[in-house]
């Protein structure tokens, strides 16, 4: 690599934004982790590793803890007047109603799909095959995940 790469991806590695940014996805990550290992069984390390990486659902939301963090270190470098901190704060806006509203309606939906299409199977010869349910967030899973983000984004910005 030469050298003007080398030191892009410096500044990267010591930009509040970024830092806070990837700090919150993979503090709330583990948390969720953690609580679901408290509350629920784990069987397998994959079913772990998906847990702890790819998974979505559960307290607290990654995607609102991302997007506040990102918006609250925006806020303290840019100024809450700044067009990119108006931009962050819809952006966030957006990623937050999409975990609470429609990626809970689609993975209700898709429950109650799964519940019609076993009844059916368990009457009939016709085999099923169970759609994908995508969990959303409640309003307390998104509203700890907006927290976190803000105090890691207030963290990263002020330390």
């Amino acid at each position: 690599m030469n050298r003007a790469v080398l030191q892009q991806l410096s500044l990267l590695l010591h930009n509040p934004i970024f830092l806070a940014a990837v700090s919150s996805w993979i503090i709330s990550q583990f948390l969720k982790t953690l609580i679901t290992l408290f509350t629920n069984s784990v069987s397998t390390l994959k079913e772990l590793a998906e847990l702890l990486f790819w998974r979505t659902g559960g307290m607290p939301s990654s995607h609102s803890a991302l997007v506040s963090s990102v918006s609250t270190t925006i806020g303290f470098k840019n100024g809450i007047s700044s067009d990119l901190f108006i931009f962050s704060c819809c952006f966030a806006l957006v990623v937050i109603r999409d975990a609470v509203g429609v990626r809970r309606s689609s993975g209700d939906q898709a429950r109650a799909l799964n519940e019609l299409g076993d009844a059916v199977a368990a009457q009939s010869d016709y085999r099923f095959k169970p759609v994908k349910e995508i969990q959303g967030h409640s309003p307390m899973e998104v509203l700890a995940g907006i927290l976190l983000g803000f105090f890691i984004g207030v963290a990263f910005s002020t330390l």
